[in-house]
């Protein structure tokens, strides 16, 4: 006997993301931090006493064919806009970041803050946008965090490149799997600090190598050799300046507060060397876990931890430089969101960092930043080791959708056809 059976009725989808008086409000006061930031900006005091006048000196000194590693030439024009550094703030960037700084050269101190800041809030909002877009669109707003959080909000007050190698990482996590040859120019960004991602990025050479992934090292080197171009076009010796002026800095026996610095200084703060062997050992520990990791390997899901443990062991890295870690923070909060554990912890660390921002304690001041980076990437291990799997957690989700009356008499007929089957074979 055949049984006509109905259509099961499906659970509704909710479109759209509604509109409520608190997301207005909090839109409202994330344009007014926008706007705030702008003004100070504009101010060329303040923008002489931050890290963007640097950046502009450098740009400077580049339209006119001069080198952006002279000090001399980059301390007169820092003074003639009424900053005052000894040693002179100089771009510490290779040759090939020289595509940022270029446009500031073109103009006046005032008129480039604004166009730097605005450079720098405008990746912060792609670099947001993107990471929502990825993980689905969804309807809460853990994604404005970033706004919020401390590193970034240092970078956007003193107007670090941070905020580009932020966009670099997200770009290329974003676009790997459907345009790789685009995911690798995006690297390019990520270049301009390349300190905080080395055994990220011997991973990502040795999976390329695997998984044959030639598009994206093309991309990376098309982007590369472009910039590389126009950097020389400009200083033909760009890269002996460079070297030069890093030997003459002597940065490896400047205080720089990472945790490799204080690993330095616990075994023998006169020994450069040390300060690499917390990096080595996280290469050598990457490549194990990717080799573990292989066939189940996500950059988005494995690469966000391997990111955020490369810019712990960085043997160079300022606070601001931890706005690379959001995109695995994001994930974190997501992973915490979807097993409805408290979000506390994260809350805590990241409400003790911004007092001390707020307080007015310097990005160099001591080991009061050094705590950060640790203490997130151990929230990370504990939200993304106490959460149920995404396969799970959807089968869950499914078993947990209530039937409409409209599927009850379907359903019924679907288990009359079951049991009578299992008849059948308990009888044979």
């Amino acid at each position: 006997m055949h049984i006509a059976t109905e259509p099961t009725a499906q659970p509704e989808m909710k479109t759209g993301v509604p509109v409520t008086p608190l997301r207005t409000l909090v839109a409202f006061c994330l344009l007014g931090v926008g706007i705030w930031i702008l003004c100070l900006a504009m101010s060329r005091q303040t923008a002489a006493n931050t890290d963007f006048v640097s950046f502009w000196a450098a740009g400077q000194q580049l339209v006119h064919h001069g080198s952006p590693y002279d000090g001399a030439a980059i301390s007169r024009l820092e003074e003639s806009v009424g900053a005052h550094f000894d040693p002179p703030l100089l771009m510490r960037n290779p040759p090939y970041a020289f595509f940022l700084v270029l446009p500031l050269g073109l103009m006046s101190a005032k008129v480039g803050a604004t166009v730097w800041s605005i450079a720098i809030i405008a990746a912060l909002m792609a670099s947001t946008r993107l990471l929502w877009i990825f993980h689905g669109r969804p309807e809460g707003r853990l994604h404005l965090i970033a706004y919020c959080f401390p590193p970034t909000f240092v970078c956007l007050l003193n107007g670090q490149t941070s905020m580009f190698v932020l966009l670099g990482v997200v770009a290329f996590l974003y676009f790997q799997e459907t345009k790789p040859f685009l995911a690798g120019t995006a690297l390019l960004l990520c270049a301009v600090k390349p300190h905080l991602f080395i055994p990220f990025a011997v991973v990502l050479l040795t999976w390329i190598l695997i998984q044959r992934a030639f598009r994206i090292l093309a991309g990376f080197a098309t982007a590369m050799l472009a910039s590389c171009t126009l950097s020389f076009s400009f200083d033909p010796s760009a890269w002996s300046h460079y070297v030069h002026r890093a030997n003459a800095e002597n940065i490896q026996n400047q205080f720089i507060p990472t945790v490799s610095l204080l690993f330095r200084v616990a075994v023998n703060v006169k020994v450069a060397w040390l300060q690499f062997v917390p990096v080595c050992v996280a290469c050598l520990w990457a490549l194990w876990y990717f080799w573990e990791q292989r066939k189940q390997w996500k950059w988005t899901d494995q690469g966000s931890l391997l990111l955020m443990i490369s810019v712990v062991v960085a043997p160079y890295a300022w606070f601001t430089d931890q706005s690379v870690m959001f995109p695995a923070i994001l994930a974190g909060l997501y992973l915490a969101e979807n097993s409805s554990r408290s979000m506390l912890l994260f809350g805590a660390i990241t409400g003790v960092a911004m007092l001390e921002v707020l307080f007015g304690v310097g990005v160099n001041s001591g080991f009061y930043f050094v705590w950060a980076a640790p203490a997130w990437l151990a929230w990370y291990l504990y939200t993304k080791g106490s959460t149920v799997p995404p396969i799970a957690r959807s089968q869950l989700k499914r078993s947990q959708i209530k039937p409409s009356s409209a599927a009850l008499p379907s359903m019924r007929c679907q288990f009359l056809t079951q049991s009578a089957r299992n008849g059948r074979l308990r009888a044979t």
